[in-house]
């Protein structure tokens, strides 16, 4: 049996996305979120996890999926992501999420090239499961825009 790469699949608008499970740290149910003042449409504010602060990422402005109201699967997903060389705790939040899984045959095609229309620097490939395509992200580029922002800010 060889080793296959785990993953965290998660419901976001009609797409099926996926998270290394490594990375994933804790999924919790909503719950409020403080918000922050001048914060970018994505960044929807701090949770409190274990007292520590966590920056919630909304996944569908980030991918910029149409808004949709929280409902009684929305989860948010804390994950550990390195971003240039430093490991930083996001929550993401998301419309549902599904399993812990492998993907079909274990291996991902790379994201489809559309040319300068569309940007796919934070998807690390494409994979299947069940016969369904799943989008893996890149949790590091996902998140690097945010870590910048962050930075200038301090």
């Amino acid at each position: 049996m060889t080793d296959q790469t785990q993953y965290v699949t998660l419901g976001v608008a009609d797409g099926l996305f996926a998270v290394p499970v490594e990375s994933v740290q804790q999924i919790l149910e909503i719950q409020p979120v403080a918000a922050m003042p001048n914060a970018p449409a994505d960044f929807i504010g701090l949770i409190d996890v274990r007292g520590q602060n966590v920056p919630v990422i909304d996944l569908r402005t980030k991918l910029a999926l149409p808004a949709s109201a929280d409902t009684q699967n929305t989860r948010i997903v804390v994950l550990d992501v390195s971003v240039e060389g430093a490991t930083r705790r996001f929550g993401l939040k998301t419309d549902r999420v599904f399993e812990v899984t492998g993907l079909d045959q274990g291996a991902l095609e790379p994201p489809p090239d559309l040319g300068a229309r569309w940007r796919a620097d934070c998807v690390a490939g494409v994979g299947r499961r069940a016969g369904a395509f799943v989008t893996v992200l890149d949790l590091d580029r996902l998140f690097l825009a945010d870590v910048l922002a962050s930075d200038a800010l301090a």
